[in-house]
């Protein structure tokens, strides 16, 4: 449309002038002409009336032209107004939206807190996921300066595993995610509470799963058992939901049944995380 624009505003002006050319020849003409008598004089009335005919609906075109580039001009500047105005009011409803999951992550976090009081937290958020296709990984913003270590666990405002600290700076962490290749963590699969483990796999990290197996003997796996940390070793307590089984698969001999857990933690919306710098209960 601006091209277009351009394009009137171009030929108004070419056509303007045109015009200006036009009359000043008529009324040279006229001039020269004005000295002489009788026939000469009528013919040149004869031949200005239909030109000055001519110009005036010129001019009332020109006139009508300027008039929609004027309106079209105006148009266009309301129509950035609005457009500021409305990128304003995204942005307003953003922030109200964020004030409210900030709100919605702390309460849900008060309410995990208060039945796990024996663990003390530091509050992180991601800045950056890694690129990398071969394992799964994202970088916080805490580290070593705010009481992190590597091998700490790290969870969302619920209490899910998120995963474990791999890396450590004075102000930054790597965590490795629980559909991570190298995850190994101890849980208790289901009502009965059987031991088993949940371990990285690259076919599974690619569809967004984790592989319990190590079960022990008589585990029965269902779909829809949820998946909890057993709270053995030192960096995992227990009771925190790593996930769900989501289907139980054979291995390729036919021999082996393992599970694939659906994680609890969200990936996809995931913005802050808490970090588990010590808790009480462990195995």
């Amino acid at each position: 449309m601006k091209h277009k624009l351009k394009f009137l505003r171009k030929s108004a002006l070419i056509l303007a002038a045109a015009v200006v050319v036009v009359v000043g020849i008529v009324l040279l003409s006229s001039s020269l002409l004005s000295g002489r008598a009788g026939v000469i004089t009528d013919g040149t009335q004869a031949v200005s009336s239909p030109v000055q005919r001519a110009i005036g609906s010129v001019v009332n075109w020109l006139e009508g032209v300027y008039g929609y580039l004027y309106k079209y001009d105006a148009l266009v500047a309301e129509n950035e107004q609005l457009k500021a105005e409305l990128a304003a009011a995204q942005e307003q409803a953003r922030a109200g939206q964020d004030a409210i999951d900030e709100n919605n992550r702390l309460r849900d976090l008060l309410g995990f807190s208060q039945t796990h009081p024996d663990l003390v937290k530091t509050d992180a958020k991601i800045t950056e996921w890694s690129p990398d296709n071969w394992s799964s990984s994202f970088t916080i913003s805490k580290g070593s300066d705010d009481g992190v270590a590597v091998g700490n666990c790290v969870i969302d405002e619920q209490g899910n595993l998120c995963g474990q600290v791999a890396e450590l700076g004075a102000n930054w962490a790597r965590v490795r995610t629980v559909i991570d290749v190298k995850t190994a963590v101890g849980v208790l699969v289901g009502e009965g509470g059987n031991a088993a483990m949940v371990v990285g796999d690259f076919a599974l990290m690619n569809e967004g799963r984790i592989k319990l197996t190590y079960t022990t003997e008589g585990t029965q796996l269902l779909p829809g058992d949820t998946i909890l940390t057993s709270g053995r070793g030192e960096y995992f307590p227990a009771g925190l939901v790593v996930g769900t089984i989501d289907e139980v698969r054979q291995e390729a001999g036919g021999q082996t049944i393992f599970g694939v857990v659906k994680p609890a933690c969200d990936f996809g919306t995931l913005s802050q995380v808490f970090v588990i710098t010590s808790f009480s209960n462990a195995n």
